[in-house]
């Protein structure tokens, strides 16, 4: 009796201790444990993150008049400078609207390699110590520090190859708090997500608000289909990282970033108003509606209800 008890026992045993070995979620596999105190600090706020828009020459006043027309805010510029280590010339004007900060940038000269392919400009505490905290979380530094007009930047780039630009100004700035906080959208394939994950939030000190495997396609311009989305948060903002087999209709992918609407309906009605096209929707997908809209210049954005 004892003898059978300790048979029936052991494969038991060794089940129970096999499960609690294994991660419970999706999410374990995807992240590290959660990043030291230094890398939480690296942030200032998301209103000093800004979408880095670099429209089509000759365009950048028309831009930014059909932005603040369709959500308000005020710019400051254009300035023509040189913004790269690098010899160039740009149009540069910042545009602090209520849905979020934007760096426009109108070249007069050719733009330089790999200028253009960051996504966002990141308000940093420290350059170096951001840089530092970068190339140990797995990211590498493809734009070394170099100064600008107004304080110091460099460029970094997570795996999956996600660049954003991180600054300091010599004066430090002072924007106004943002009555939505904007989106940067991502777009990785299932093989690149696990070590973008693992950079992106350990360099962030963010977390994963909620991992849907079965989110709705019709966001993405793919109605019937259905793929994972991931919404992270940090103290640089918000991200969503659609992970996707690549197979995805125009514009989607070329979007940076998503903007709150209150009333969706009327904000695109202002946009088309102020010379913006409707790409996509609007539709109605994971508890929200969102539509894709092309502004002067050439800038796509997602919009989406904001409630």
């Amino acid at each position: 009796m004892k003898r059978s008890l300790t048979r029936r026992l052991v494969p038991l045993v060794a089940a129970i201790a096999a499960l609690a070995a294994a991660p419970t979620t999706s999410v374990a596999q995807d992240t590290q444990a959660a990043p030291s105190a230094s890398h939480r600090q690296l942030a200032v706020g998301p209103q000093y993150d800004s979408t880095h828009v670099y429209v089509e020459p000759g365009t950048e006043q028309a831009f930014v008049a059909s932005w603040v027309a369709t959500f308000g805010g005020r710019t400051i510029g254009p300035n023509a400078t040189q913004v790269t280590p690098m010899p160039s010339r740009t149009l540069s004007e910042l545009v602090l609207s209520p849905v979020g900060t934007l760096s426009v940038f109108d070249y007069t000269t050719p733009v330089p390699y790999p200028f253009g392919s960051e996504r966002t400009g990141w308000l940093v505490t420290d350059l170096d110590q951001a840089v530092r905290a970068a190339r140990t979380d797995g990211a590498a530094v493809t734009v070394a520090p170099f100064a600008d007009p107004i304080g110091r930047d460099a460029v970094v780039q997570f795996p999956g190859g996600i660049s954003a630009q991180l600054y300091v100004h010599t004066t430090p700035p002072s924007y106004p708090d943002l009555a939505s906080v904007p989106e940067n959208r991502l777009y990785l394939s299932p093989d690149a997500v696990g070590a973008f994950l693992r950079s992106y939030l350990a360099f962030t000190g963010g977390w994963i608000v909620s991992d849907d495997r079965r989110a709705d396609g019709a966001a993405i311009g793919l109605p019937g289909t259905v793929y994972r989305l991931l919404r992270l948060t940090s103290g640089f903002g918000t991200t969503t990282v659609a992970v996707t087999d690549g197979h995805l209709p125009y514009p989607f992918g070329r979007e940076l970033t998503g903007y709150g609407a209150t009333d969706l309906g009327a904000t695109l009605e202002r946009a088309k108003a102020a010379g913006a096209s409707v790409l996509w929707g609007p539709v109605r997908a994971g508890g929200r509606d969102s539509a894709m809209v092309r502004f002067p210049g050439g800038y796509v954005a997602e919009l989406h209800t904001d409630r």
